[in-house]
């Protein structure tokens, strides 16, 4: 898998397909495979005529692991995201998020909307402005012996995951400590690049949909029905409703 450095941080992706490129960036305790590969993301990018770009995060997947919570603040990970559009000679490209890669989406899309056409926030709704989610809970059932020592039910559902992903907790829990800066409702309102969010009806973690619609300026929401916060990735109803909002998109 290719790989390159912003500054000395070692950064994999993946680079495939031919056409207009949209960025994928992943969510906490995920990776470019986990969250766009094998939910079949890649494959039905490509077929639709996309060259689709993947990284793993910083601290995530075959990316450098830091320990140092300031390592990950947002704004940094946003770095990272363009630095790899730059290392590829990307100018412009559209985006998906899922998660806190819809945070680092969407900080993208108010800080720099001339590198994006289009921006996906996927499972991630008002939680953008209000908070919620994984916390200090999930923090400390990463950085615990063993799984059979977290009773926190949100704690053990990342937790399983962190450890079926064979991930470096360590770095995780740094990251997570790192990565809660909050956009303010000013921030989200100035986001004017075409935006399409997409939530799972029954996420208790990313916060509304609608909600978040109302705050950023035409956009548009899409309720995947019947899906939580991790099992709305690979769902179908998400993959044609952005395969829909891209097509009618300049």
């Amino acid at each position: 898998m290719p790989s390159f450095h912003n500054g000395s941080v070692e950064l994999s992706y993946l680079d495939e397909g031919e056409g207009d490129p949209i960025v994928l960036v992943h969510g906490f305790a995920s990776s470019k495979d986990v969250n766009w590969a094998y939910p079949g993301w890649t494959s039905a990018l490509t077929k639709d005529g996309r060259r689709v770009i993947a990284l793993d995060l910083r601290g995530h997947g075959e990316s450098t692991k830091l320990y140092d919570s300031e390592d990950y603040h947002i704004g940094t990970m946003a770095g990272d995201v363009r630095a790899l559009m730059d290392h590829l000679n990307i100018e412009r490209a559209d985006m998906m998020g899922y998660s806190m890669g819809g945070r680092i989406t969407a900080y993208l899309g108010q800080r720099n909307p001339e590198r994006l056409r289009n921006i996906i926030l996927g499972g991630i709704g008002m939680g953008l402005i209000e908070g919620g989610g994984p916390g200090e809970n999930v923090a400390s059932a990463l950085e615990a012996t063993s799984l059979d020592d977290v009773t926190d039910p949100v704690g053990r559902t990342f937790r399983a995951f962190a450890d079926q992903t064979r991930s470096d907790r360590r770095a995780l829990a740094a990251c997570l400590r790192g990565s809660r800066r909050l956009m303010t409702r000013e921030e989200a309102a100035a986001i004017a690049v075409p935006t399409l969010i997409a939530v799972g009806t029954t996420d208790d973690i990313a916060g509304s949909a609608s909600r978040l619609g109302e705050v950023i300026p035409g956009s548009q929401v899409l309720d995947i029905p019947n899906r939580d916060h991790m099992r709305a990735v690979g769902d179908r109803v998400y993959k044609d409703g952005v395969l829909e909002f891209l097509a009618k998109r300049p």
